[in-house]
C-alpha cells in the first residue's frame, strides 16, 4: 500500500492515520502536501467538531522520509512547516493520540496539536543536530512555548529521546496512559471536546495563540450564537447541551 493519510468521521471527531508502516509513518513530500487540504475539508465540514492525528500500528510518526532529504532537504522542510503550520491554525480541537516513536517531524506535528495524549510507552525526540539541518524558526517557538527553553535545548541540541513521563513533566504532553489505555481514553476525551461549544473553543484557540484585536467579534458571535442560552438551560434542566455554532466556512 501507498504511504498515505486516510481518515474517518464518527460522532463528530475526525480520525487521521498517519499510514506508512513500512518507514515507521516517515512523512513523504507527498504525505506533507496532502496534510493542508486535508485540514482545509476538515475545517469546512460542518459534521467534523474535533480532530485526532494518530499514526498506523505501533508508532506515531517517525519523522520524514530521510530519502527525500538526501534529494532535497530545503523543499521536505518547507512542506513540513506549512503542514504544521495547517495543523496549529486549525480552527476546531486537536488531539495527537502518540503510541511508538514520535520523532522529528513527527514530534513537529504533535506539537502543532492542541493537546497530546501519550501511551506509557511512547517515546519523544527532534533530530536535526543529527542531520546538520536547522530546525525552523517557528517550529523551535512551538516547542519553547511547550516545554520552555532549557527542555527545547536538550531536545535540540542532543537529538536524544526522552520518555514518555519525563515528556509529561515538561510538558510536551498532557496525559501519560498506562496498560494499553490510550485508545479508550483518547475516544472518550474526543467525544467530549465535540460536546462542548465550538465557540468557546475557537476563541480560546486565537486567545491562546495570542491573536488579538477580535475580542469585539467574539463578544458579536456570542450574542448571536445561542450557545450561551442552551449552556445554560441545559445546566438548569440538568442534561446535555446542544450547542449549534459551528466554525464559519472561509
Amino acid at each position: 500500500m501507498e504511504p498515505q493519510l486516510r481518515h474517518t468521521v464518527t460522532d463528530g471527531v475526525a480520525t487521521v492515520v498517519i499510514d506508512h508502516p513500512a518507514k515507521r509513518n516517515a512523512m513523504t513530500e507527498d504525505m506533507w502536501r496532502g496534510v493542508p487540504p486535508l485540514l482545509a475539508g476538515l475545517a469546512a465540514d460542518p459534521a467534523v467538531r474535533a480532530v485526532v492525528l494518530t499514526g498506523e500500528g505501533g508508532t506515531f510518526c517517525a519523522g520524514a522520509d530521510i530519502s527525500a532529504l538526501r534529494e532535497s532537504a530545503q523543499t521536505a522542510q518547507e512542506l513540513a512547516v506549512r503542514a504544521e503550520e495547517a495543523l496549529a491554525a486549525f480552527p476546531k480541537p486537536t488531539l495527537a493520540a502518540v503510541r511508538g516513536y514520535c520523532v522529528g517531524g513527527g514530534c513537529q506535528l504533535a506539537a502543532a496539536c492542541d493537546l497530546r495524549l501519550a501511551d506509557e510507552a511512547a517515546s519523544f525526540g527532534i533530530t536535526p543536530a543529527k542531520l546538520g539541518i536547522v530546525y525552523p524558526a517557528s517550529s523551535t517557538r512551538r516547542l519553547v512555548s511547550l516545554v520552555g527553553p532549557s527542555t527545547a535545548k536538550y531536545l535540540l541540541f542532543s537529538g536524544e529521546l526522552i520518555d514518555a513521563e519525563r515528556a509529561l513533566r515538561t510538558g510536551l504532553v498532557d496525559e501519560v496512559l498506562p496498560g494499553g489505555g490510550l485508545d479508550e481514553r483518547v475516544a472518550e476525551f474526543a467525544r467530549i471536546l465535540a460536546a462542548r461549544s465550538q465557540l468557546t473553543q475557537a476563541a480560546a484557540k486565537e486567545f491562546a495563540a495570542g491573536r488579538t484585536g477580535r475580542e469585539a467579534y467574539w463578544r458579536e458571535q456570542a450574542r448571536g450564537s445561542g450557545d450561551t442560552a442552551e449552556g445554560v438551560a441545559a445546566f438548569l434542566e440538568r442534561r446535555q447541551p446542544r450547542f449549534t455554532w459551528s466554525v464559519p466556512a472561509e
